[in-house]
């Protein structure tokens, strides 16, 4: 089959076995190019080996995948991706700078563009001060910000990183937040698998759901987050028969002897439900709305295996 222009990646009954292992069973992802795309899953999903298959590291056992307009490991494409391992490990004598060179020279940058371009995105992950020092001595906060420099040095047309924050402290995360959404507006795409959920709710345009090696759902997490609204009502003398008239308004009602919680689409029933509530012989004392986050849409879509 051939790759749509409009998608960074495509993956099609994408299926990987080791042995009698099945690490991805059916995974068909769409990612648009320009996005900042999040992929999550629990423990063991097959997110790792989908990476690596699209990246051209694993031989597919059936299937298709494409990066880019390409099939996956293509050499010419290879030298516009950048890439951060969750479990890297560098050349431990080299500079900060030299390190940055060389994954520069890999994809292909001449002598002259690295000049102008290492000390650039050396500076962009705030290490400057560190450039000649050797890794060796690094922090694993330092590792993790020459890393990113390493995946970004040659302006790839798309980033896959792996846990990017990990051993960052909070204005390490919030950098690495910038540094993402400045890549996305130059046009990039980013791939971008994380455990922190609370990092990939601020940070991504749309995620993925993989459980079992497959694709459970994919959504645009700015509607998503907005179209489902969470309220607490402080209530008493509250009916199993009024609860029941809930239902037109309201989905995933919980009710105990002073509570009431459910979920509604929009806002604008609330007044309704409160006078609905209040004819019904209702004592109401409190409303409150609660934000959705990530983590709870992620423990309702994967139900009880939420191990990350």
């Amino acid at each position: 089959m051939s790759p749509s222009a409009d998608y960074a990646i495509e993956t099609h009954n994408l299926r990987k076995v080791f042995g009698s292992h099945v690490a991805v069973r059916n995974l068909s992802l769409s990612v648009p190019r320009g996005e900042i795309f999040g992929f999550l899953g629990p423990n063991g999903a097959g997110k790792s080996t989908s990476i690596k298959m699209l990246l051209g590291l694993v031989r597919p056992t059936s299937g298709d995948s494409f990066v880019l307009g390409a099939a996956s490991g293509d050499v010419a494409i290879r030298r516009r991706i950048g890439f951060l391992p969750e479990d890297f490990r560098f050349y431990d004598w080299l500079t900060a700078t030299e390190l940055v060179q060389l994954h520069g020279r890999l994809c292909g940058m001449t002598n002259a563009k690295l000049r102008e371009r290492v000390p650039e995105v050396i500076d962009l992950v705030g290490l400057s001060q560190h450039q000649d020092r050797r890794v060796k001595g690094f922090s694993k906060g330092m590792l993790q910000r020459i890393g990113l420099a390493q995946a970004l040095v040659h302006e790839p047309d798309i980033v896959f990183l792996d846990e990017p924050t990990s051993g960052l402290d909070p204005m390490g995360r919030l950098m690495v937040r910038d540094i993402l959404r400045a890549e996305r507006d130059r046009g990039a795409t980013v791939f971008l698998n994380s455990h922190l959920l609370s990092e990939i709710e601020v940070t991504c345009d749309r995620v993925a759901f993989i459980k079992n090696g497959e694709v459970v759902v994919t959504r645009d997490l700015s509607a998503t987050l907005a179209e489902e609204v969470r309220v607490v009502v402080d209530a008493r003398h509250v009916s199993q028969q009024t609860v029941a008239g809930l239902t037109r308004w309201a989905e995933g009602i919980d009710v105990d002897q002073e509570h009431l919680r459910f979920r509604v689409r929009s806002t604008d029933v609330l007044p309704d439900i409160v006078r609905y509530l209040a004819a019904s012989g209702a004592d109401i004392f409190a409303v409150t709305q609660e934000h959705v986050s990530l983590e709870q849409i992620f423990v309702t879509i994967m139900g009880e295996d939420t191990s990350l």
